[in-house]
């Protein structure tokens, strides 16, 4: 007789899955207490974790890394289950975007607390402002058409959105970029925008191809500074802020960071000088 799905499902103990989904055993036990997942128990009543759990268990640690409450995961998980039907978890990512948590399966985004489909660009708050922006009138249709943007007003549009609305800002920077890949003021604020959330790769990359398009960005140059010093890669931040103020001898913050930079390697001398530099351009500091 064939074995049935569930019987030849492969199950690890409680240690096995802390390893794997890096959360460590007493707090995989307190998700089963809390009813986030519902693991089985070997006849030893050992708690047993199938790979379906797993999945689980990366998710609640996503979100527990960015504190989401107990309960608050509890609902969204119960949601999330109704809402994606018969298709796995693992096709689902799950994460905070400020201070919602949001729900993607590649093709939309919603939130699985309320059901409420988010911006794919018709959300109807955003989508209004865009009408704005191109100076088209209000169509009242629901839901509201997208209206024809430029890259120029796609990238306004995400200006004044990156505060209240992260998550749609960087949708609209891709849609400039979409439309003009030599957008670099949409490529250095996407760039800033990954960075900002511990994306490094992805933020460099962005950097580099707006620097490969304008070589003169002064901006580009700096924000790959920083972000070369994050990673804790002096030599190459000391290039960039280099070219940074090459490009722009007033931007002071690249001087000040240079003089930081350059005392901690002990080059006194070219630390007093941008030092020097940026308490001129910046007297009231």
């Amino acid at each position: 007789m064939a074995a049935s799905r569930a019987e030849t499902r492969v199950h690890f103990d409680a240690t096995q899955a802390a390893r794997i989904v890096g959360v460590p055993p007493p707090r995989i036990r307190q998700c089963v207490r809390a009813g986030l997942l519902t693991a089985r128990r070997d006849p030893r009543g050992r708690l047993r974790f199938d790979f379906v759990d797993l999945v689980l268990l990366r998710t609640i640690r996503g979100l527990l890394k960015r504190r989401v409450p107990t309960r608050q995961i509890g609902r969204v998980l119960d949601s999330l289950k109704r809402q994606i039907g018969k298709r796995p978890l693992s096709r689902v990512s799950v994460f905070v975007d400020g201070d919602r948590v949001v729900a993607w399966d590649g093709t939309s985004r919603w939130q699985p607390e309320s059901g409420q489909f988010m911006f794919n660009f018709d959300a109807g708050q955003v989508v209004r402002r865009a009408t704005q922006v191109a100076h088209l009138p209000a169509t009242g249709e629901k839901p509201p058409r997208l209206p024809e943007l430029t890259a120029e007003e796609w990238c306004e549009l995400a200006i004044e959105i990156e505060e209240s609305s992260p998550l749609e800002a960087k949708a609209a920077y891709h849609h400039a970029l979409d439309i003009d890949p030599a957008n670099t003021t949409a490529r250095i604020n996407l760039g800033r925008m990954l960075h900002a959330e511990g994306s490094l790769a992805g933020a460099e990359a962005h950097y580099r191809e707006a620097l490969r398009r304008d070589p003169a960005s002064a901006i580009a140059w700096y924000n790959l500074g920083v972000l070369l010093e994050d990673q804790t890669e002096q030599d190459e931040a000391i290039t960039a802020y280099e070219r940074a103020v090459r490009a722009d001898a007033q931007l002071a913050d690249a001087h000040y960071n240079l003089a930081l930079l350059y005392e901690r390697l002990g080059r006194e001398r070219d630390a007093v000088r941008h030092l020097a530099i940026f308490r001129r351009l910046s007297p009231r500091r």
